[in-house]
């Protein structure tokens, strides 16, 4: 009506009857307690009132606007934000070049990465803070599903000049007989190399542990020892000069899949990022050497 200056052009524009429109006003003027438009037999004209009431009628239509575009962009996974936990070797190698990917084509998402132990991860998934996880599965509770998504390789890890280093293999019967360096038992890796020297019937005590994978780095480096890791931590282990030969006797890979809440429907966005980690699964994208799509 303000911009129409008129209640018979503003019913016309907004396809109402002239009858309907003068009585919303005027039960807008009663609820507000003041007179918002002057009306003469030729023009309608706002008062102090209608002008302030005005002003904030139109911020009101544009936040409207603006929020319900953004829920389309929402809807349509064009933005939101989408909670990945993973461990650190995952966030830190394999995930970096896809979220750079999915967000060269999604701006206005952005990407939470929680990264922890196995069973920290877990949790976060179960309680909702994470929307999935790309972790090992050691015993999965019934509410998780998941899928397999790369594997890496164990590798031995020698400092340099250590006389197992000549060799292109070397067997888990051999390592166990060096002083073993290991990570703490909070960790899957602990877990998959004490699953392996037991499955050659060696109790190998460690000669030292550590919380980290680089504090185990260097331990190696200084020559204080071996270990054994997966492919895809080996750029957490620091600088240091180190020398890896792949494992045998026997081989153990390391499995990570994505694990989901089962029966959970996930938000549009996060459904996208999916299928960008499955598009590199898919392709073959490279993956650095000992660690192979599933």
């Amino acid at each position: 009506v303000a911009r129409a200056a008129s209640f018979t052009a503003a019913a016309a524009e907004m396809r109402v009857s002239q009858s309907s429109l003068s009585r919303a006003v005027a039960d807008l003027e009663r609820q507000l307690g003041v007179q918002l438009l002057e009306r003469d037999t030729r023009n309608v004209q706002l008062t102090a009132a209608g002008v302030e009431a005005l002003r904030v009628a139109e911020q009101i239509v544009t936040a409207h606007r603006a929020g319900m575009k953004e829920l389309r962009r929402y809807l349509l996974g064009e933005s939101g934000t989408v909670a990945v936990a993973t461990l650190p070797s995952v966030a830190a190698v394999l995930l970096p070049q896809v979220i750079s990917d999915f967000r060269e084509r999604r701006p206005r998402v952005a990407v939470r990465l929680l990264d922890g132990l196995e069973r920290s991860v877990l949790v976060r998934v179960l309680s909702g803070d994470a929307d999935f996880a790309i972790t090992t599965v050691g015993n999965p509770p019934e509410q998780l599903e998941h899928r397999p998504l790369v594997r890496d390789r164990f590798v031995a890890v020698l400092p340099e000049g250590h006389p197992l280093a000549d060799r292109h293999e070397i067997a888990w019967d051999d390592l166990a007989r060096q002083p073993f360096l290991a990570v703490g038992r909070d960790s899957s890796v602990r877990r998959l190399t004490d699953a392996a020297f037991a499955q050659i019937d060696v109790h190998a005590v460690p000669a030292a542990e550590a919380g980290s994978i680089a504090t185990v780095g260097g331990l190696v480096t200084a020559g204080l020892g071996v270990s054994a890791m997966p492919a895809l931590v080996l750029p957490l282990m620091g600088a240091g000069p180190v020398v890896c030969r792949p494992l045998v006797d026997p081989v153990v890979d390391r499995r990570l899949d994505i694990v989901l809440r089962a029966r959970r429907t996930l938000p549009t966005v996060t459904e996208r990022f999916l299928e960008t980690l499955e598009e590199f699964r898919l392709r073959g994208r490279p993956l650095p050497p000992g660690v192979s799509w599933a």
